[in-house]
């Protein structure tokens, strides 16, 4: 005969989180909006890149053919794996923020405060309007969802809910 495992006795029922406002309903689809228009980003910047050997020479005419090629990776290799990686807290953050978790709301807006520094970068020294228009389109993506996530009803559905 086999036996449950004991539970010693104690049924713990975790409270139940009231309702996803609208606001944060908000703030979710423009986190997933935000991680679209990076997937785009980062396939165009993947379609571009053809031109970077030449823009490499134009910056550094010394070097031999084989460091060239070994930038070129390396900016390659980055370019992608800062798209993946911008694009899963995009994902990340929308799913933890729409189940009400209060520390995805603080790291998306450590996030943001992080895009509003890269953004300050691009600024200064725009390239291309593609290398512009991306950028400033996923911080004002970032913005927004930003002032969802502190309106007075969504930091009511982030507060630790009672039992």
């Amino acid at each position: 005969m086999v036996q449950p495992y004991p539970s010693g006795g104690k049924n713990v029922i975790e409270p139940e989180r009231p309702p996803e406002p609208v606001s944060v309903q908000r703030a979710v689809r423009l986190m997933y909006a935000g991680a679209a228009v990076s997937t785009v980003s980062l396939i165009i910047s993947l379609i571009s890149i053809g031109g970077t050997k030449s823009e490499i020479h134009k910056q550094r005419p010394g070097l031999s053919a084989t460091q060239v090629h070994q930038l070129e990776v390396l900016i390659i290799g980055l370019a992608v794996v800062s798209g993946l990686v911008g694009i899963g807290l995009w994902l990340w953050m929308a799913q933890k923020t729409g189940q009400g978790r209060n520390w995805a709301r603080i790291f998306s807006s450590v996030l943001f405060g992080l895009a509003t520094i890269d953004l300050y970068g691009v600024l200064r020294e725009p390239k291309t309007v593609i290398g512009l228009v991306f950028p400033v389109l996923t911080w004002l993506i970032g913005l927004g969802a930003i002032i969802l996530l502190y309106q007075k009803e969504s930091t009511a559905f982030f507060r630790p809910v009672q039992p």
